[in-house]
């Protein structure tokens, strides 16, 4: 198993989301891993995931299309990096399958996203009230960074766990 303090906060590079949700890790996981689930809840209303691959694997696709509240949609291509069943979830946009490197063609004013390379590492802990969740966002510079918050990074983060955490209540 790799060491847990090998992804270490930067706050020059990098941004931060941790919450305790009153789910069990397992079912966040199941969130994180099941496409037809994913798709629920991913991406903050009024965007919606419509599509979505995962091969859960080191070097496996990560893969979701985006699409805007005008009907635009935004594919996002990457790669799984490392996964620890039920703990670990850590991807890349800077790699696609196999870990070929991405060509990062650049994005748009509505998904500005896509012209920065970023590492996400999502941690599931258990926790006596259900879940902690941590996700920790790396980005390669400081602009990239700013960028990423100003596009409302916690806003949309914290929306999409809150759909998340609604979903598996409903189910």
């Amino acid at each position: 198993m790799t060491n847990s303090n090998q992804y270490q906060p930067n706050p020059e590079l990098d941004l931060m989301f941790e919450r305790v949700v009153d789910v069990p890790r397992e079912l966040v996981w199941t969130a994180w891993t099941t496409p037809e689930q994913l798709k629920q809840w991913f991406t903050p209303v009024p965007w919606k995931t419509v599509d979505c691959e995962i091969d859960l694997r080191a070097g496996g696709i990560f893969s979701t299309v985006m699409r805007s509240p005008e009907g635009q949609d935004f594919p996002n291509i990457g790669c799984y990096l490392e996964v620890v069943n039920n703990e670990k979830l850590v991807w890349t946009n800077a790699l696609e399958p196999g870990f070929r490197p991405a060509n990062q063609s650049g994005g748009s004013a509505e998904h500005p996203c896509a012209e920065f390379a970023l590492t996400a590492v999502i941690s599931l802990a258990a926790h006596t009230n259900g879940t902690k969740y941590t996700a920790l966002v790396m980005h390669a510079d400081k602009e990239a960074r700013v960028k990423h918050e100003q596009m409302g990074f916690h806003e949309g983060w914290e929306a999409a766990l809150d759909q998340l955490v609604t979903m598996i209540k409903k189910m």
